[in-house]
């Protein structure tokens, strides 16, 4: 697992990456992983072919959530902590292109969800990427539980 691009084990359950290769998800669906969320775009620089078909060829359950990098919206994030919570109980493998996407979602997932405290949600890539973020981004992961569960 620690040939997979910028691959962080979150959780117990969680581990983080960005684009794995085509032969990778064998050694995913081999960690025991059964579920494979995808944030990135199908266009993404460097974006596997068929990759769906390539992850429910292992044993896997594939969920692609298409996020624009330039875009994130309240309502991508809803669509994901929507399908956590549908395999939570399994292990789950999230991906994008880098993991700096996931680690801005993973960041609400673990606060919102999981109850932690926002320190202890936030994985080293997003510590990394933090300092650099953009604005789109920083808006992003201000987002209140209140914005986020639709409550005013």
């Amino acid at each position: 697992m620690d040939q997979i691009l910028n691959f962080v084990q979150l959780t117990d359950s969680i581990g983080t990456a960005g684009q794995p290769t085509a032969e990778q998800f064998r050694d995913i669906a081999a960690a025991g992983y059964s579920v494979v969320v995808n944030l990135a775009v199908p266009d993404s620089h460097n974006a596997v072919a068929n990759e769906g078909s390539l992850v429910t060829a292992t044993g896997m359950t594939y969920v692609n959530i298409p996020v624009k990098w330039e875009d994130p919206t309240l309502a991508d994030l809803q669509r994901f902590l929507r399908t956590m919570r549908a395999f939570e109980g399994e292990k789950i493998f999230v991906h994008c292109a880098m993991n700096m996407r996931v680690s801005a979602f993973m960041f609400h997932y673990l606060t919102l969800e999981q109850g932690l405290p926002p320190e202890r949600a936030r994985s080293p890539i997003l510590e990394k990427w933090a300092p650099k973020m953009d604005a789109v981004w920083q808006r992003f992961l201000a987002l209140t539980p209140e914005a986020v569960r639709g409550k005013r």
